[in-house]
Order: structure tokens, then sequence, then C-alpha cells
């Protein structure tokens, strides 16, 4: 089977907060859905407190991004031609 490389430690870093992040978020979600239901007086706070969440979430996705760019340009990746690339003709 062919087995997938792993990703580099800098964005597997990045993938572990955003997971982490997003976790959390949802958490937040779940706690102001209940909070509305039961007519709680929390429910401000904690909906500010998720929306600033979601901001953060959205900016740890962007992470694993922008880190994953960065560690290809810093150091390179293995480039082989494609399927689509045509082989030089010889000439007998």
């Amino acid at each position: 089977m062919y087995a997938k490389p792993r990703m580099p430690d800098p964005v597997r870093a990045a993938a572990v907060r955003a997971v982490i992040v997003l976790a959390l978020t949802l958490t937040q979600l779940v706690a102001v859905l209940l909070c509305a239901l039961a007519g709680s007086w929390l429910v401000f706070p904690l909906l500010l407190c998720m929306l600033a969440s979601t901001v953060v979430a959205t900016w740890a996705v962007l992470d694993i991004w922008v880190t994953r760019q960065a560690w290809r340009q810093r150091h390179g990746v293995v480039s082989l031609p494609s399927s689509a690339a045509r082989s030089r003709r010889q000439v007998p």
C-alpha cells in the first residue's frame, strides 16, 4: 500500500493547534445553544466569546496553509516530470 509521507513538524504543529482551537469553538457553540434553550443570561457573553473564538479558529486554519507554503518554499519540493511531459526524441 502507498504510504503517505509525514507532514513536516511545523505544519503538523499548526494542524494540531487548529484542531484544538476548532474543538474549543464547537464546544462553545454547544454551550451557547444550551444556554439559549434554557433562557440563561450567559448567552450574550458566551456568544461574544464564541465569535472571537471563530476568528481565532479561522486564523489557525489559515496558519496551516501559510506554514505549509513557507516550508515548501524554504526546503523545496522534489519535482518530477509529469506524465504529460514528452520524453526526448531519440535520433538514430
